[in-house]
């Protein structure tokens, strides 16, 4: 396929992202139910999220860059598989061992995330690059969000092991799609992968995500927590000093250095801590019972549907983030999106005594949402080269990956650790849970603003010029700042470029 179809090219990616993304969160509202059916714990069936989370952690940045260097179509291919065949040892799963081994399978698929990030750079035309962009950012925050809404009346009509069948549909046709009409990747990162790198790498996100994710269970103060957190620092120092004298480095630690990567890598973590802090909060929160005298106490279904305006509003505005970029540079959407997330949230925390009030503010935080996902990644797509896209953005994922663990850790202590006599959690939890996710997305706006301020263009040097890119695919000026390259790269190849400061 040529560049005269980039509408289907994107479709497809549309698909092949979306699928993966809903299928995040449409496994948690029917959690109580596989435990009751295959005869597990609550932390047994909780693990088929952790197993998920651990997998796809590992999986988006190491074959990102397996992606770069032997095709982006072909490891977008076997990412699709993986989830179809996992999705369909899921649904006929005997026990919950075989379903934890599933989801292990179907983790693999994150991977699609910098793939399809890394395809569009290489298919669209630079004109409609930041709107695709853009775009793709969005759907795979909406997914998350659709899973929830979608879970509960697919699950009353196919049942748990039926939900699972679903993406198969979805990952199969986008497999046969991308087979047929997107071409495999022109550009290539040269080099291989440190077989270390690869093993601390998932070493020290394994580490740092399993108590994230059970530290609730396990105890905060547990020796196992704290053991697993300090070997998580170790091994993350090991790593970070295996790539940087490594000939030929899983992730280029120069480009890590960059104002504009590192800035988007800490306002994921931030970001997707506030995120994942009202979205798995605000359906527990409008359920509340009114006896509790601050619940709203709606049904399963209705909590769904009270998160429709917040995805409709994600929609509009990460759609809309390319074309804005003409009058409103990215990162400085981000500043202003953040500031939207934190104001909203802290809004949902102090007013929530009517269902119109927590779901206008939930309106408001997908304003936000939507604008600073598609922001974010399209500010590390324009930043580093080409051949360093699916690794770049494969990170950049990875962090927002455990931001959300971190939100989800942080909001579970808080609710749980107050209840009312009832033993329902007290009101004062998710207001401090609210509150907390402010702040947090206020974190976005800082970071973010402090790299603007460093990064201001200033007189340039022999290292430094001023540059406008032609094909640049967000038409805007742009700091080049030329790095050094390794044995393996191509110096002409070798140059990332800064976004422009507005």
């Amino acid at each position: 396929m040529s560049r005269s179809r980039p509408g289907l090219t994107f479709a497809i990616l549309a698909l092949s992202v979306g699928s993966f993304a809903t299928l995040q969160s449409l496994v948690v509202p029917v959690l109580p139910v596989i435990q009751s059916d295959l005869g597990t714990t609550t932390a047994g069936a909780t693990w088929t999220m952790t197993a998920w989370l651990i997998s796809a952690a590992v999986a988006t940045p190491l074959l990102g860059r397996v992606g770069d260097m032997v095709g982006k179509r072909r490891i977008l291919i076997l990412a699709l598989a993986a989830v179809a065949i996992g999705s369909v040892i899921a649904a006929f799963s005997p026990t919950i061992g075989s379903l934890i081994g599933a989801r292990i399978i179907q983790g693999l698929g994150g991977a699609m995330f910098p793939l399809a990030f890394g395809i569009a750079r290489d298919e669209l035309p630079s004109n409609r690059l930041a709107s695709a962009i853009g775009a793709l950012a969005s759907i795979i925050a909406i997914g998350s969000g659709i899973g929830t809404v979608l879970a509960g009346p697919l699950a009353d009509v196919l049942g748990w092991r039926g939900l699972f069948l679903v993406p198969v549909v979805f990952t199969v046709t986008g497999a046969i799609l991308a087979r047929i009409f997107i071409p495999e990747s022109r550009t290539r990162a040269p080099g291989g992968i440190n077989p270390w790198s690869a093993v601390l790498l998932s070493s020290w996100l394994v580490a740092l995500l399993l108590p994230l994710s059970t530290g609730n269970q396990w105890g905060w103060g547990s020796p196992g927590v704290i053991g697993l957190f300090v070997l998580a620092v170790l091994l993350l120092a090991a790593w970070v000093i295996v790539e940087l004298r490594s000939h030929s480095p899983l992730v280029d630690m120069r480009m890590m250095r960059l104002p504009a990567v590192w800035s988007m890598n800490a306002a994921a973590v931030f970001v997707g801590a506030a995120m994942f802090a009202v979205f798995a909060f605000f359906p527990r929160f409008v359920q509340t019972p009114t006896a509790s005298g601050y619940g709203l106490g709606a049904s399963v279904s209705e909590s769904g549907l009270l998160l429709l305006p917040m995805l409709v509003t994600m929609a509009v505005t990460g759609f809309a983030s390319g074309p804005l970029s003409r009058w409103l540079g990215f990162r400085s959407q981000i500043v202003y999106a953040a500031a939207v997330m934190g104001l909203s949230s802290i809004s949902m925390a102090l007013f929530h005594a009517t269902l119109v009030q927590v779901t206008v503010a939930a309106g408001v935080f997908g304003i936000g949402l939507g604008l600073v996902y598609a922001a974010i990644t399209s500010v590390v797509v324009q930043s580093v080269p080409p051949t360093q896209t699916g690794i770049a953005t494969g990170m950049n994922a990875n962090l927002r990956t455990i931001g959300s663990a971190i939100g989800a850790a942080l909001m579970t202590a808080m609710v749980t650790g107050a209840t009312e006599p009832s033993g329902l959690p007290a009101e004062s939890g998710y207001t401090e849970g609210f509150l907390t996710a402010g702040l947090l997305a206020f974190g976005a706006v800082i970071v973010t603003g402090v790299a603007m301020l460093i990064a201001r263009p200033r007189r340039t040097s022999a290292a430094e010029e001023i540059v406008t890119t032609p094909e640049s695919p967000f038409a805007e000026s742009e700091v080049a700042l030329e790095l050094e390259p390794t044995r393996a790269e191509e110096p002409t190849r070798d140059r990332a470029l800064e976004p422009a400061l507005r």
